[in-house]
């Protein structure tokens, strides 16, 4: 019993990620993508490969390593930090996937504050 309840779990999960979207969830990992935040009207341009993400927000760059905890989570770390926040890690959970498009959750390690916003794969 317990068996087919993980396997309906996991069907679930894959099922809920993945349905109707145009792009799988491999495509997310590499490309350049534009971020909206829900609480803003911020947005940031990010060119991202299998473990770096250039992004630019206002004009500014900033280098992240990106470590894929899972095909729907990673982590964020600013490659030359220059303040404790920019020192702590960003964990990003990928909720719903639409087209070119996932949405996500997102806090920095140790903080109970959750961002949430929309990605969308402008190119590869």
């Amino acid at each position: 019993m317990k068996k087919i309840l993980v396997l309906f779990l996991l069907i679930s999960i894959v099922v809920s990620c993945e349905n109707g979207t145009n792009l799988s969830i491999q495509d997310f990992k590499t490309g350049t993508f534009e971020t909206f935040l829900d609480d803003s009207n911020a947005t940031s341009i990010a060119v991202r490969n299998d473990s770096i993400q250039v992004e630019t927000y206002n004009f500014k760059k900033d280098t992240f390593e990106i470590k894929w905890k899972s095909n729907f989570e990673y982590i964020l770390s600013k490659k030359n930090p220059k303040s404790k926040l920019d020192s702590t890690r960003f964990f990003v959970k990928i909720t719903g996937i639409k087209g070119s498009s996932y949405i996500f959750k997102a806090n920095y390690e140790g903080s109970n504050f959750k961002q949430t916003g929309t990605v969308t794969k402008i190119s590869e």
